[in-house]
């Protein structure tokens, strides 16, 4: 495809779940209590394993840095996603875009990467209990979060600097259901 062809624009226009403003109320509603739960339940969670010396054990240190990720990966997406329920227009800039991506990405990445290590947390723990102090020392522990930070940074990275190279050349509306817009919003 050629270049002159393609039409560059600054923004991705969301259409919304519903045209309907008391219905986008009520999905407001809704998602806001969702992401309070998670988000209060989350920080509980990280500082109970942080005030109570019980808990400083692996099994709690790779608990509280999947929580942690997992605020982290929910405040990604969630604020201009309310944000975009009470707007009339629902407009994100190419390029906070692209920066949004690439966090959800990368928490998203290193929280599954944390379920592997809390796995082989367990692993250790179940088939070598004698060694289990040893096997998983602090260190270790800490080198094991470390490279999931760092892999799933690295791996967001690589795909969202190959999603965005890619061009957009027919419409900046998503999802593709342009019938119900009228021809202002569209891009030709």
């Amino acid at each position: 495809m050629t270049a002159e062809n393609c039409t560059v624009f600054a923004d991705f226009i969301f259409l919304g779940l519903s045209g309907r403003q008391d219905v986008q109320q009520g999905l407001f509603v809704l998602f806001l209590l969702v992401y309070g739960i998670t988000a209060v339940a989350n920080v509980r969670m990280v500082l109970l394993i942080k005030r109570d010396p019980r808990l400083h054990t692996p099994m709690y240190y790779f608990l509280s840095n999947l929580s942690f990720c997992d605020i982290c990966c929910s405040s990604t997406i969630s604020p201009k996603m309310l944000a975009d329920f009470l707007s009339e227009q629902k407009r994100i800039p190419y390029d906070v875009c692209a920066i949004q991506m690439y966090f959800f990405g990368a928490f998203g990445d290193v929280e599954c990467l944390m379920l592997a290590v809390m796995a082989y947390d367990r692993y250790v723990a179940i088939c070598n209990p004698l060694l289990y102090t040893i096997a998983m020392s602090r260190g270790i522990c800490t080198q094991l979060v470390v490279i999931a930070y760092i892999v799933g940074l690295v791996d967001s990275a690589i795909h969202t600097c190959c999603k965005f190279q890619l061009s957009f050349c027919n419409s900046n509306i998503t999802p593709a259901t342009l019938q119900s817009l009228p021809p202002s919003y569209l891009w030709t």
